[in-house]
């Protein structure tokens, strides 16, 4: 089954990859991250380790593909 992402999922971890390139991720953008996620896999049923995984290689390696 293919892993939903809500676009807020992916602007925040969006935001949250440009910090960490730039050496400035901040504590609050990380916990931001997290939050959206642990609510998201919970709100759709979906494993949070599987939407965690699913979102970082969204954001970080787009040119794999979704999956």
């Amino acid at each position: 089954m293919a892993i939903e992402l809500s676009d807020e999922l992916i602007r925040l971890e969006e935001a949250a990859w440009a910090e960490q390139q730039e050496n400035r991720l901040t504590v609050e953008t990380a916990q931001a991250v997290q939050t959206a996620i642990t609510a998201h896999a919970e709100a759709t049923g979906q494993s949070r380790d599987e939407v965690e995984a699913a979102l970082k290689k969204h954001v970080r390696h787009p040119a794999e593909g979704d999956g």
